[in-house]
């Protein structure tokens, strides 16, 4: 059995990341910091999937201690999702964005380099596009020209894994940029649990629906699409998940480094997402038109044609899907882990 790392590991990609791998029959490592997460996760992904593995408080940006991971315990791969992701903060606190969210990367690196680990899965971000030259975004699309320092630094680390790649000719890298990742687990017992105001369109959505939030910002609606809201590639959590182990199996015969679009292909509106949600949970939302936010764009839509053609890989779930697994998530868990 294989045992892969995973960064981040209590976080809302990282937790659907391991039911994958115990699923799938790997070995899943977790090292988390809980910055942004709770230990409380671990026990319902036991409950879930039946099955235990190994988890590590830790900051990944812990070299030593990363080189004690791997060492101890056979690892044959990586998978980062730690990092800080939130945009607006990261305008606010660049310097903690970089030192973190390379950091970490370094950390890895030089601890993958100690052990032999040779395999490294990256959750990299459709940021790293910034404003669309061309849309559907393929993985030819320039990088580098985003609008906050949460973005650069997903494009400074995949500079540093793609020179990684390529000075050690038995590496294999692949850049999982994601577009807009939303749901939770069916359960309803796993889901995405920001702290205090969320960032994100779906967390807020939820968070009114819940009664928690009075009223639902919506950034704009005087862009150049159908509804005047802005259109984003939003896949199912779930499957995003899958896409990390489709990866891992690409890495098996694979060295070298490749970037991949994870998304359905698809734009939907903020305001299609609101319907989404008012329809699966019965409920009315008050929306409130604000301005539009500072480098945001109209539409955001990945061309997920090298995924399939690499990996196998492509999304099952619907909108409906989506919508209806997050509003259960949300409705059984209103204060997310904490109100247990």
């Amino acid at each position: 059995m294989k045992n892969i790392l995973v960064t981040g590991g209590a976080g809302y990609v990282g937790s659907h990341v391991i039911v994958s791998l115990l699923e799938q029959g790997y070995g899943a490592v977790s090292v988390d910091n809980f910055y942004n997460s709770s230990p409380k996760v671990y026990q319902r992904l036991r409950e879930l999937t039946g099955k235990d593995f190994i988890d590590i408080e830790a900051d990944v940006c812990d070299e030593a201690k990363m080189k004690e991971v791997m060492a101890k315990h056979d690892l044959w791969a990586v998978i980062h999702c730690a990092g800080y992701k939130a945009v607006p903060e990261s305008v606010s606190k660049p310097l903690e964005y970089y030192q973190n969210n390379l950091g970490t990367t370094f950390s890895l690196c030089n601890a993958m380099r100690q052990t032999g680990v040779t395999r490294f899965v990256f959750s990299s971000s459709a940021t790293v596009y910034g404003e669309p030259q061309f849309l559907p975004y393929t993985e030819e699309h320039p990088t580098g020209n985003c609008t906050n320092p949460y973005g650069m630094s997903k494009v400074m680390n995949e500079r540093i894994l793609t020179d990684m790649a390529a000075a050690n000719p038995d590496w294999g890298v692949v850049l999982l940029r994601y577009f807009n990742p939303i749901g939770a687990h069916p359960s309803g017992r796993i889901g995405d649990a920001p702290g205090g105001i969320p960032n994100n369109i779906m967390p807020y959505i939820l968070k009114v629906a819940n009664g928690l939030l009075p009223v639902l910002p919506i950034a704009g609606d005087d862009y150049d699409t159908p509804d005047g809201t802005g259109l984003r590639d939003y896949l199912h959590i779930s499957d995003l998940a899958e896409g990390h182990v489709a990866a891992l199996r690409y890495l098996e015969d694979f060295t070298g480094s490749e970037a991949v679009n994870l998304g359905t292909g698809q734009s939907v509106s903020v305001r299609e997402l609101i319907r989404g949600i008012e329809k699966t949970s019965g409920k009315t939302l008050p929306t409130e038109i604000k301005s539009r936010r500072p480098g945001d764009i109209a539409e955001a839509r990945a061309d997920v044609s090298k995924a399939k053609r690499l990996f196998g890989w492509e999304t099952k779930k619907t909108l409906e899907e989506m919508c209806a697994d997050a509003w259960r998530w949300a409705s059984q868990n209103p204060q997310g882990y904490e109100g247990e």
